[in-house]
């Protein structure tokens, strides 16, 4: 890595580096957002499903 940065430096590309550097950084936290939010969607899904069967049971009890 600092061969890169030292490349970057002499040819007068750090704000490619940097623009480079934040766009690595916005998509990692884009996917680890998109991730996270599809778990959630998984754990509401089945507390869903969960009440959904506690309401069958007590509708068949009844």
């Amino acid at each position: 890595m600092p061969e890169l940065t030292k490349t970057f430096a002499e040819r007068g590309d750090l704000a490619h580096l940097a623009l480079f550097l934040w766009a690595s950084g916005a998509s990692g936290l884009l996917v680890w957002s998109l991730r996270e939010l599809a778990a959630s969607n998984r754990r509401f899904n089945d507390f869903v499903k969960e009440i959904a069967q506690l309401n069958r049971l007590f509708r068949d009890h009844s």
